[in-house]
């Protein structure tokens, strides 16, 4: 059971964030031409227009509560002025409005990737792998958030999750603090990371292609050729 945990929580973790920059390295020097997502609104465009709107409204602010969930231990946030409670409201009816936002965006996006047969024909395999992990992750972020915390609301990830996971980074991590963590934290966690490993080789490699040249590029004028 301790080579388990301990595979787990630190020997997985570092593998998948050691795939995650080396494969991005690799891809950028090799596969420039392919650093994109291959569009399909010229397919379908309802669909991907509402999907994609919800899963960006939805993930940027849950981004945001992972960030301040994990990353700033319980004791700034109380010297900050948010006690336990205040947190707890924000993270379970505020995480969870942008949480639906962002489960619904994800479930319209994956029914048309593996529904619609012209979609499913343009999608790779990493495609259709891609969208079904971001579907579980976001489903079992959820499922976290709204059952495991009403069921086991004793529970308190600040004090188990979030300390491992603060460890990663400063190489020390303990794995047995994940191991009264429920399942649902667990499988989030595990997904969470495997979705690291996969981004260097699919589609989402796009997230980093922001075309911000174009806020400062000079305008192109256009005139009309006037024939004799």
């Amino acid at each position: 059971m301790a080579m388990l945990e301990q595979f787990l929580w630190v020997i997985y973790p570092y593998v998948c964030l050691v795939v995650f920059i080396v494969g991005h390295i690799f891809r950028y020097r090799t596969d420039q031409f392919n650093w994109t997502a291959k569009s399909s609104e010229f397919i379908e465009k309802k669909q991907l227009m509402a999907g994609s709107l919800l899963f960006h409204l939805g993930i940027i602010p849950v981004i945001m509560g992972h960030v301040a969930g994990l990353g700033i231990p319980k004791s700034w946030m109380r010297a900050l002025g948010v006690d336990d409670h205040l947190y707890h409201i924000g993270a379970v009816y505020v995480g969870g409005f942008f949480g639906i936002i962002t489960l619904l965006g994800m479930l319209i996006l994956t029914w048309r990737r593996f529904t619609l047969r012209n979609v499913r024909r343009l999608s790779s395999a990493s495609d259709l792998a891609v969208n079904a992990l971001l579907l579980l992750i976001v489903f079992m972020g959820m499922y976290a958030t709204l059952v495991t915390n009403a069921v086991q609301p004793e529970f308190d990830y600040r004090e188990t999750i979030s300390i491992w996971f603060r460890g990663l980074f400063v190489f020390s991590p303990d794995a047995s603090l994940m191991r009264e963590v429920p399942l649902s934290f667990k499988l989030h966690a595990l997904a969470g990371f495997t979705i690291f490993a996969f981004w260097p080789f699919t589609r989402l490699v796009h997230v980093w292609s922001v075309p911000l040249n174009y806020i400062s590029r000079s305008y192109i004028l256009y005139r009309r050729h006037r024939s004799n």
